[in-house]
């Protein structure tokens, strides 16, 4: 066995003995390795880089008694940044959008006492849904939120669970509310007007999970536009529409941001409608409630979209003041505020 082992090894190395040559050869024509070069990269893509931000800034503008004042032109209005007048852009055509538009009703406390008045809120909801691509949520609020019925075009879905509401806790979680709902408006596409209408007391009691601050720059950030109808108002507070478009805001960002958090604590529902460009109102009777709803519905749809690109992008919150260039004697709600994330 030893001998046949040995004389395979033999005719192995035989075998190599002609090959073993060409393989030193061809190993020694072969150039050595070289690493890979890196791609050749362009100084200007590796030293510009731009970013732009579009600020939509919806606008009412009405005459005292109560009619909107269309075919107003980019011209026709001065828009200020922090004082700084923009550029702007304006879409003549206002009531052509679909709208996507989250119902958000308290259930918690003393709202019960509201639940006849919201048992007749669902047909003001075709007022919205004119538009058969235009769609409503419905959302109800306690210490947290639940989504009662996500987005259908039907009215009458909507109307069957107004009618059949229960009541919460104690609580009022505006802000977690506000937050959870403009997420859910800004998954709908956005060609539509995204409208938050809210509805419940001025005070957040109960928020775990949002802060002022952190809704404050979700709203900034967002062109959600946001409608208030508030129960239980004081006197002072009855014939109240948000009329601030910016003008008596200071313009250093700190200071108003922390004077809008101390706002947010005495009457959060009209603060987020004064920010977004929306309108705070309040009621005590049927007839009010309905009217109130009723001007939400064609104030949120007949809205001047102006929108323009900061010359000033620095982060933070922003100051709005929008004004007409002619005196027509209007009343002009604009948003007051929008926020510029980091980069």
């Amino acid at each position: 066995m030893r001998a046949v082992s040995c004389s395979r090894e033999l005719l192995l190395v035989f075998a190599l003995l002609p090959v073993l040559p060409a393989m030193r050869l061809h190993s020694q024509q072969l150039p050595p390795v070289e690493p890979p070069k890196p791609m050749p990269v362009e100084r200007s893509q590796a030293t510009i880089s731009t970013t732009t931000t579009e600020v939509l800034v919806p606008t009412l503008v009405e005459k005292p008694n109560g009619e909107i004042i269309y075919g107003l032109k980019a011209k026709d209005f001065i828009l200020e940044d922090n004082g700084v007048p923009q550029k702007i852009r304006v879409q003549e055509e206002m009531d052509t959008a679909p709208v996507a538009l989250v119902l958000a009703v308290e259930l918690g406390g003393a709202s019960v006492l509201e639940f006849d008045k919201l048992a007749k809120l669902g047909p003001l909801l075709d007022l919205f849904l004119s538009d058969p691509r235009s769609r409503v949520a419905l959302v109800g609020f306690d210490s947290t939120q639940h989504l009662i019925q996500d987005f259908t075009h039907s009215g009458d879905e909507v109307n069957e669970e107004l009618k059949n509401l229960q009541p919460g806790d104690g609580g009022a979680a505006i802000l977690d509310t506000v937050s959870y709902s403009v997420n859910l408006l800004e998954s709908q596409p956005r060609s539509y007007r995204r409208v938050l209408l809210l509805i419940g007391e001025k005070r957040d009691h109960g928020s775990k999970h949002t802060r002022p601050v952190a809704l404050i720059k979700q709203i900034g950030e967002s062109d959600v536009l946001v409608m208030s109808v508030s129960f239980s108002p004081s006197a002072a507070e009855f014939a109240h529409d948000v009329k601030d478009s910016g003008d008596d805001r200071t313009m250093n960002m700190v200071s108003t941001l922390v004077m809008m958090v101390k706002a947010f604590k005495k009457n959060v529902t009209k603060e987020m409608a004064s920010m977004s460009g929306g309108e705070y109102t309040t009621f005590t009777g049927d007839k009010k409630f309905e009217a109130r709803v009723v001007d939400a519905a064609k104030h949120a749809r007949n809205r001047y979209l102006i929108t323009f690109s900061p010359s000033n992008p620095a982060p933070g919150l922003h100051t709005i003041r929008v004004r007409t260039a002619e005196d027509y004697g209007a009343r002009i709600v604009a948003r007051a505020n929008y926020w510029i994330g980091p980069e």
